[in-house]
């Protein structure tokens, strides 16, 4: 499957010591089937990298691959310099979600609490590990600026609230890595707006190293160092400019796409626009509508905003 990769990708992995991720042939899977193919990746340490693509492209196969959950079917990946499953513990993880009715009524600061130090077994802690514990989560409360939400319980908070709640889970252990796995989704415009001057935040006071993935690039356009965009089993890595332009586009989802400019909003679409289904009308949110909740939701066009099919997308 062909790769697409730049001068950034020109560094050998082995003398390379400046990177956060290096990706050589990189091929990953769910089970059988194959999910990203080929792909060359090169991400700098402190960088803010933007994933993009349609659902079922592979972000959140690809970011847990980079976090250590899912293994290699091909190729090299390393992460700090190893593999990645050896760097799990610099890395911090927010899915991108949990079943309802999950938060019960745990409050904000034990919800953070539950991952210190969670590759350790036993059962109790030291007066020692305790207090060594409690100054974590409320450094990573603080560093989130959820100080305040300590005592509340996840349930009664706001999607932003929880999103801050669920990065300072990520960042209670030392961490140099953060891998958000759509963060924006069902939030409004401006608790999207502080989960990003969060995330530049981070990256200016703690040096970590950013991939996050949204189906939406424009609210991502002033805080991303580069672009990873997935499509068709295939990837590309670069600048807006050199990645989100009608060529390569076309060439990873195999059809002739445009990218439409207006008032500094990116919006990407086919060149010859949507095709409507044949026999009928489009039938949203049927439970009855042929392929209504596959990655192509079987008539031809995608859906790249739409969040009922979000929540389908790399099943576990």
């Amino acid at each position: 499957m062909p790769t697409a990769s730049g001068p950034e990708h020109a560094t050998d992995s082995a003398t390379d010591t400046t990177a956060a991720v290096l990706a050589r042939g990189l091929h990953l899977a769910r089970g059988a089937r194959d999910v990203v193919g080929d792909l060359d990746l090169r991400i700098a340490q402190g960088q803010v990298v933007g994933l993009f693509g349609s659902n079922g492209a592979g972000k959140t196969t690809l970011l847990q691959a980079l976090a250590g959950l899912l293994p290699v079917r091909q190729g090299e990946l390393r992460v700090f310099g190893g593999a990645a499953a050896q760097a799990r513990r610099a890395i911090g993880y927010v899915a991108q979600g949990v079943p309802d009715g999950a938060w019960s009524r745990l409050r904000a600061c034990d919800f953070v609490a539950s991952a210190w130090q969670g590759e350790r077994w036993g059962i109790g802690l030291s007066p020692g590990g305790r207090a060594r514990r409690a100054a974590a989560v409320r450094e990573a409360l603080q560093a989130t600026a959820a100080g305040h939400l300590a005592q509340r319980g996840m349930d009664t908070l706001s999607g932003g609230e929880r999103q801050r709640v669920c990065i300072a889970q990520a960042l209670v252990n030392p961490v140099r890595m953060l891998l958000l796995d759509e963060p924006l989704a069902n939030l409004d415009p401006r608790a999207q707006l502080g989960v990003l001057e969060l995330v530049r935040a981070l990256r200016d006071r703690q040096g970590l190293t950013v991939l996050l993935s949204a189906h939406d690039i424009n609210p991502l356009l002033g805080l991303m160092d580069s672009v990873l965009y997935l499509a068709g089993g295939r990837g590309r890595q670069g600048r807006v400019d050199e990645v989100i332009e009608p060529g390569v586009l076309s060439a990873l989802y195999g059809l002739p796409m445009q990218v439409a400019r207006h008032d500094g909003y990116l919006f990407i679409h086919p060149a010859r626009g949507f095709m409507a289904e044949e026999g009928g009308p489009c039938h949203h949110g049927s439970a009855d509508a042929p392929g209504a909740h596959g990655p192509g939701n079987g008539h031809g066009h995608h859906h790249a905003h739409d969040p009922a099919h979000a929540a389908s997308e790399d099943p576990p």
